[in-house]
């Protein structure tokens, strides 16, 4: 598979660093983290129709995305 979107360090460059010492040291943001990731996987297999999915349920993946990635960015700006 080629290249997936709105990858977390392309989504937030300037934050890199502090996104791997949390992922390291607080598991919540790990856990944060790592569903981002899995949804986002699934929304690109969606858009690709590696793997498709009804139209609603990838709005609801939407949705979730973009709410972990609002909460994950609650920790990288403080």
């Amino acid at each position: 598979m080629g290249h997936t979107p709105h990858e977390l360090p392309e989504e937030f460059p300037e934050h890199v660093e502090k996104m791997h010492d949390l992922k390291a040291g607080n598991a919540h943001f790990a856990k944060l983290f790592e569903d981002y990731h899995e949804i986002n996987r699934a929304v690109h297999r969606a858009e690709t129709n590696i793997e498709p999915i009804e139209e609603l349920a990838e709005m609801d993946l939407r949705k979730r995305r973009a709410a972990l990635k609002d909460e994950i960015y609650r920790y990288l700006s403080t």
